[in-house]
């Protein structure tokens, strides 16, 4: 079991300010060391947290794995394969949001995502499809050349005693697993409600970043992620 922090708070709360620190290579660094298997990063379209000098001090500084989480456009495709991060996870984004709406709809996009994930694969980097649970998304997954997914926890971390969103999440991820895909899991998970998604031994990986980034306020992120990290690996 693994698990991927995202340090795209800390940009935000350096944004805020537009100062120069707290500085998300440093945060990286920090995760790291408190046991982080990877680290994740949202480079958006309106460069409103993370940006690309950060990608780059990343590439160069951390130990684990890199993970971007990105649009389907030639422009951070171009970003992309220049950084070289050590995997990809594609996801919808829309103007003005808050955070991620939703997963890829594959079965309607209208962006042909073949010739990307095609460019991605040539250079070694890992492809994935942040997906909302529906079964019926699998198959489309597999065609355009996914290696995993990352299903969207959202609606069952608004509602974690919803036996029917943890039945959905695990239908999806057998169904995947079942596909030959390997399956990972985020969005909205915090230090309580990922207990329940532990028993779906599907899932081999969780990215989480806000639940972290705000218990680090209090204890550090050292400490905040080697908290999540005991949780996850059964050590607390």
């Amino acid at each position: 079991m693994e698990l991927s922090v995202n340090i795209d708070h800390i940009a935000t709360l350096r944004e805020a300010r537009k100062e120069l620190f707290p500085d998300p290579v440093y945060a990286a660094v920090e995760a790291e060391l408190g046991g982080a298997d990877g680290i994740t990063v949202h480079l958006r379209g309106d460069r409103r947290h993370i940006k690309e000098r950060d990608l780059e001090l990343l590439r160069q500084i951390i130990k684990t794995e890199l993970n971007l989480e990105m649009a389907a456009t030639q422009e951070m495709t171009e970003i992309a394969l220049k950084i070289k991060p050590d995997r990809i996870t594609l996801v919808p984004e829309s103007p003005g949001e808050v955070t991620t709406q939703g997963g890829l709809d594959l079965l309607n996009i209208k962006e042909n995502l073949k010739p990307y994930i095609s460019k991605f694969q040539d250079n070694n980097i890992k492809i994935g499809i942040f997906l909302d649970p529906t079964p019926d998304q699998i198959k489309e997954a597999v065609r355009i050349g996914a290696r995993y997914i990352e299903i969207n926890t959202n609606e069952f971390s608004k509602n974690p005693k919803s036996k029917d969103e943890l039945i959905r999440i695990a239908r999806v991820a057998k169904a995947a697993r079942r596909e030959g895909l390997i399956v990972h899991a985020g969005h909205g998970i915090d230090y309580k409600n990922i207990k329940a998604l532990l028993s779906l031994s599907e899932i081999t990986s969780y990215s989480i970043g806000f639940a972290i980034i705000a218990r680090a306020v209090f204890v550090g992120l050292r400490q905040a992620v080697r908290e999540m990290v005991n949780i996850i690996k059964g050590g607390g």
